[in-house]
């Protein structure tokens, strides 16, 4: 498994910095980008896409996740997240963002993010601590 060392979420952070600068955000001008690196090395990246009806927007956690799922399918794990915004301001990935990357997550993955201090690094589990679980996954399970 690829680790997430300080060389990997370096890396990755410029990658999400990258994608931030794609970002589609006319209505609020907050640019966000988000990389995630997988258990096999590679490394998909995303840019947050604003609509003029704000519920439509989409963050750049989710952009990430659904180019990674389309150009490689589901079955790899993330194992490091970084997200990078061009606001200077505090930007760890919304409820919405976290359960949707919460089905492809390593159980140790780490995640970046902006914060006033500079950069936040910790466990995703404790960004997302009690995920919605697949109850029929957990029932199968216990036969």
């Amino acid at each position: 498994m690829v680790n997430s060392a300080p060389d990997s979420i370096a890396r990755l952070q410029s990658a999400a910095a990258t994608a931030a600068e794609k970002a589609y955000a006319p209505y609020s001008n907050f640019r966000v980008g988000a990389a995630l690196l997988f258990d096999d090395g590679t490394v998909t990246s995303g840019c947050n896409v604003e609509n003029i009806s704000y519920g439509l927007t989409i963050c750049a956690e989710r952009t990430a996740l659904c180019r990674a799922v389309a150009e490689h399918g589901a079955n790899r794990r993330i194992v490091a997240i970084a997200v990078a915004n061009l606001n200077q301001a505090a930007s760890p990935p919304c409820g919405a963002c976290r359960q949707m990357l919460s089905e492809f997550v390593a159980p140790n993955a780490m995640v970046s993010f902006s914060d006033s201090q500079g950069f936040t690094l910790l466990p995703f589990s404790e960004l997302l601590p009690h995920t919605f679980r697949n109850w029929k996954k957990d029932e199968d399970a216990r036969g």
